[in-house]
């Protein structure tokens, strides 16, 4: 089944009442999708992996990869793993000018168009369009609310070029399906918000109609009939969000009368953009409740952060009073190269410097995650991964720090190796959104 086809069946099942959904790997960290493949392969399922047009764009982003560049990075650790490129379902999230919102709206647009083309150019199955932030020479400037008709305008010439650039490539691959659509602007801003310090609230449902009835306006005056066909999700806020150190939970009957007006779209769902660090009991009611598809990515890496910290301090345990041996010093690594670039935390963290240590560390935005390409960073994970490596851990220390994996290694689940560690702890972020989106008990 290709990519388009799976993802328009959960919205006939949902309309079916048949509670089915999908979670959205967004990640580009090694560890992340090798553990996604790893927990495919346990349920027989697909993988959905998306990049944000931060990541991954015409310029590179902060991973330095253009689309092209991101699908083959992406494949190439399937090919590893031996997991079928078939059942690997691409994505672009927030595709439009947000990278560019400080120029003016035509150099911003022009540039979104082509970002849009680029990824289209790869075969994604799945776009998100996302127009939602006021540009540089819009009425109120960069940090004004943007007029809905004109976010609806800017999506539809998003999805135009979309369209005509698929018409290109299908030329050459008449078997590539045409793609699905996500719109909507009830969104955090691509790699988080302090929301929840702002204060939360839910999408109203008379915003909800008219960003679908604007939409679909705007879709019809472009000629995007069969486009507009294709749109299987809204964004929404359905009242979950984390801020820096704190978490709000899914409340179903807060969310009652969002969710209880999808009844008057009977070919959409609901995408949740903010469902990182939910329970399990909440991710499955919002799947329940139409929010069939939900986007997770910080708390993949923040579960990544954790487990190579906790190596950190196994590391120093096992070669305490060993001079012969360079330790990794992970940590302090990876807070000099924060302190060394701060662009991608200075607006996320608040405090004293005291605070603002503490939060570069263990902020739930887990800023952190922006700083995995950094070469001394990845050399001290290198060093980290084959000390340990060259060491029998003893089983004593791995329970100290890892008892959920001390005991999938002696029950012979699981090996002993450090990457080994990393992995299975982020599959049990994984294994949450797995249950949430299967119709199982």
């Amino acid at each position: 089944m290709e990519g388009t086809e799976y993802l328009q069946n959960i919205v006939i099942d949902q309309k079916k009442g048949i509670p089915k959904g999908i979670y959205s790997v967004c990640s580009y960290n090694r560890y992340v999708i090798e553990a996604s493949f790893r927990q495919a392969m346990e349920d027989e399922s697909v993988v959905l992996i998306e990049s944000t047009c931060n990541q991954v764009n015409q310029y590179g982003g902060y991973t330095g990869m253009k689309p092209v560049h991101f699908k083959r990075y992406i494949f190439s650790i399937a090919g590893s793993m031996n997991f079928p490129n078939e059942r690997i379902i691409l994505g672009g999230d927030h595709l439009g000018p947000y990278p560019f919102q400080n120029e003016k709206a035509e150099s911003a647009m022009d540039k979104a168009r082509e970002m849009v083309r680029e990824y289209m150019l790869t075969g994604v199955s799945k776009i998100h369009l996302d127009a939602s932030m006021s540009l540089g020479d819009d009425p109120g400037g960069p940090n004004s609310t943007l007029d809905p008709r004109i976010i609806a305008e800017r999506c539809a010439e998003l999805c135009d070029m979309a369209e005509k650039t698929h018409g290109e490539v299908g030329k050459k691959n008449n078997q590539l399906p045409a793609p699905v659509y996500v719109i909507g602007t009830e969104v955090p801003a691509p790699g988080g918000s302090d929301e929840v310090e702002k204060g939360l609230e839910i999408t109203g449902v008379s915003d909800l109609k008219e960003t679908v009835s604007l939409t679909m306006e705007l879709f019809q005056k472009y000629n995007l009939h069969d486009a507009w066909e294709r749109v299987i999700a809204v964004v929404v806020q359905p009242g979950v969000e984390h801020g820096g150190h704190t978490i709000v939970e899914y409340d179903r009957e807060k969310a009652k009368d969002l969710t209880s007006s999808l009844k008057e779209f009977p070919h959409l769902v609901f995408e949740g953009h903010a469902t990182d660090y939910q329970t399990a009991r909440g991710l499955k009611e919002m799947v329940e409740d139409g929010i069939a598809i939900l986007k997770v990515g910080p708390s993949l890496t923040f579960a990544t952060r954790e487990a190579v910290f906790l190596l950190n301090y196994m590391e120093e345990e096992i070669f305490r009073g060993s001079p012969h041996v360079t330790l990794s010093k992970f940590s302090d690594t990876l807070e000099n190269a924060m302190l060394e670039n701060p662009k991608h935390w200075q607006k996320h963290c608040q405090g004293s410097e005291p605070e603002l240590q503490f939060a570069r560390k263990y902020s739930f935005f887990d800023r952190a995650r922006y700083y995995w390409m950094d070469e001394k960073v990845k050399n001290s994970l290198k060093v980290l991964i084959e000390n340990l490596g060259s060491r029998d851990i003893p089983l004593s220390l791995i329970s100290q720090f890892f008892p959920e994996q001390y005991n999938k290694i002696r029950a012979g689940k699981l090996q002993k190796g450090p990457e080994a560690l990393i992995r299975d702890r982020i599959r049990e972020i994984l294994k949450v959104y797995s249950y949430a989106v299967e119709n199982r008990d």
